[in-house]
C-alpha cells in the first residue's frame, strides 16, 4: 500500500485485493471520490506508528523534508529553570505538547532551543503581523539558516518559516508535508474553527504550544489538545514574580460616578434591563444576545432598549470621575511607560484627542504602529492608549504601568493585560496594573469575574 499526501490530507492506496488494515480504522475514512482513504494530514504519526507497530509493509511518499544546513545555535543560550523543565517535560512527552508559560518568561527562546534539539524543518504559527515580524528577528539571531515568512504580503517560504494562522489556513495543504516540527505561538487562538485547518492540514509529528493563557472551554480544549498534545508545562506569574517578572502589585479602585451620569446610568440601565425582564431573555443561555439583538431590532421599544444599553455601558466605562482618576494616575507616574487600556475603540480614540496621546488599535497601520512601539520604547512616547492590539504578541519590556479602564470580563483578558507590564527591564523595580471600575454599576460583577486568576489572589 502507498501513503501519500494530498491536499492537506492523507492517501491510503490499497494494492489490488489488499485488506484495509484494522489499526488505521480510527483514523482513515474510505474516499467513494478517488477509491482510496483519507486522514487528516495531522494523523501521520498516528498513522506510521500504527503501521510499524503492527508491522504492516507500506511505502511513505509523505514526507517533503528538503533541509541541509545546521541548527547549530550561533549564541548560547543558558536556560532558566523554568525553561530547561519545560523543553524536558516536553521532551519526555515525545516532543508534543503545550508549554504554559507568562507572558515575559522566554517562550519564543524556548521555542528556539526546541529547534536546535530536534533538528528538523520547522513551521511557527503566529496570531498577528508583528508577531510574525518578531519571531523571524529572534529566529535569524539565533540560526544561521534563511528565515522565512509567509503573511502580511510576504511569501518566502524555507525549512524555517514562520506563518500567521491566517495564512496557514490558506497555504498549508500545498506545504502540510514540507515540515516536522510545528510551533503554534499564542495557541489558544488555534482550535477555533477558522485557525485549526492550518494545524491539522500539517504532518509535522513534533509539535509544541505555547500560550501564557491556555484555558478554553471544554471543546476547544479537547481540539487543541488533538493539535498539539497536552499541557506538559504550567509555570504561573506569582512564581516568576521577583526572579524572571518584575514585581508587580494590582490595584482595584472603586470609582463612584458623578451624580448626574448616575442619574442617566440608572435611568437607561433600569429601562434595557425591564425589557429584558419582560421578554425573559437569559444571558445564561445559549444564544440569548442574539435573541436579544433580534428582539431589538424588530420595534421601537427594542430599538430604544438598545440605545440604553449602549448608553448605561458607555457611562460605567468612561464617566468622568474615571477620567478624573486617569489622569491622576499620569501625574502621579510621570516620566515612566505607561500602557492605558479601554475597551473598545471609540474610548481610546476619545482618550487620544483629550489628553494628546498616541493610539493604537487595529486600524493603525504597520508602519504607524511600529513607529509607536519604538517610541515607547525609547522614552519619545511615554504612554499609549490601546483597546486590544497590545492585549498579547507584543514585547514591551519598557512598560511598567499598565492602567485598564475598562475591559471585559474575560480572565484571559485580564491575565493577559497584566503581562504587558511584567517583563523585567533595566531599572524596573516593580509593575504596577491599575484596575478602575465605576462603583454601584455593572462593571463590578465584570470585575469580579475577570479577577477569578490566581495572580490577582494577593
Amino acid at each position: 500500500m502507498i501513503l501519500e499526501f494530498s491536499s492537506g490530507t492523507l492517501e491510503l492506496t490499497l494494492a489490488k485485493g489488499e485488506e484495509f488494515p484494522e489499526c488505521l480504522l480510527h483514523l482513515f475514512k474510505a474516499d467513494p471520490r478517488t477509491g482510496t482513504f483519507r486522514a487528516r494530514g495531522c494523523d501521520y504519526a498516528a498513522a506510521v506508528m500504527a503501521m510499524r507497530l503492527h508491522k504492516i509493509p507500506f511505502e511513505n511518499q509523505v514526507p517533503d523534508y528538503s533541509f541541509d544546513g545546521s541548527w547549530e545555535l550561533k549564541e548560547k543560550i543558558t536556560p532558566r529553570p523554568h525553561q530547561k523543565e519545560a523543553l524536558e517535560r516536553w521532551s519526555e512527552a515525545g516532543s508534543r505538547g503545550i508549554a504554559a508559560l507568562p507572558t515575559g518568561s522566554g517562550k519564543t527562546i524556548l521555542a528556539v532551543m526546541a529547534i536546535a534539539a530536534l533538528q528538523r524543518a520547522a513551521i511557527v504559527l503566529v496570531p498577528t503581523i508583528d508577531l510574525l515580524s518578531q519571531w523571524a528577528a529572534v529566529l535569524e539571531r539565533f540560526f544561521s539558516v534563511p528565515v522565512g515568512m509567509l503573511g502580511g504580503g510576504s511569501r518566502n517560504i524555507t525549512p524555517l518559516t514562520v506563518c500567521t494562522y491566517d495564512s496557514a489556513v490558506l497555504n498549508m495543504e500545498f506545504l502540510g508535508n514540507r515540515f516536522g516540527l510545528l510551533i503554534a505561538d499564542e495557541c489558544h487562538h488555534l482550535p477555533a474553527p477558522e485557525t485549526r485547518l492550518g494545524a491539522s492540514m500539517c504532518i509535522a509529528p513534533y509539535r509544541l504550544g505555547l500560550s501564557a493563557t491556555p484555558e478554553l472551554s471544554e471543546e476547544r480544549m479537547e481540539i487543541m489538545k488533538d493539535l498539539l498534545g497536552e499541557i506538559v508545562c504550567q509555570v504561573n506569574i506569582d512564581e516568576l514574580e521577583g526572579k524572571v517578572l518584575a514585581p508587580y502589585e494590582v490595584k482595584h479602585w472603586e470609582i463612584p460616578l458623578d451624580p448626574g451620569e448616575y442619574e442617566l446610568y440608572s435611568s437607561a440601565r433600569k429601562y434595557y434591563l425591564d425589557f429584558i425582564r419582560r421578554n425573559r431573555i437569559d444571558f445564561r443561555q445559549e444564544n440569548a444576545w442574539g435573541r436579544f439583538l433580534a428582539l431589538a431590532g424588530r420595534s421601537s421599544e427594542g430599538r430604544l432598549a438598545f440605545r440604553a444599553f449602549l448608553d448605561q455601558r458607555r457611562l460605567a466605562r468612561g464617566g468622568e470621575a474615571k477620567i478624573r482618576a486617569l489622569w491622576e494616575i499620569l501625574r502621579r507616574h510621570a516620566g515612566e511607560r505607561i500602557i492605558i487600556f479601554t475597551a473598545d475603540n471609540g474610548a481610546a480614540y476619545e482618550l487620544g484627542r483629550r489628553f494628546c496621546l498616541p493610539v493604537m488599535t487595529h486600524l493603525t497601520k504597520a508602519v504607524e504602529r511600529k513607529e509607536f512601539l519604538e517610541k515607547f520604547r525609547t522614552g519619545v512616547y511615554p504612554v499609549l492608549v490601546t483597546n486590544r492590539v497590545l492585549n498579547e504578541g507584543v514585547d514591551v519590556p519598557a512598560a511598567a504601568v499598565g492602567i485598564i479602564l475598562a475591559g471585559t470580563g474575560s480572565v484571559r483578558e485580564h491575565v493577559q493585560r497584566l503581562g504587558r507590564v511584567l517583563r523585567a527591564a533595566p531599572g524596573k523595580k516593580q509593575a504596577i496594573l491599575y484596575e478602575l471600575v465605576s462603583a454601584g454599576t455593572s462593571e463590578e460583577s465584570v470585575s469580579t469575574r475577570r479577577r477569578s486568576h490566581r495572580a490577582y489572589y494577593r
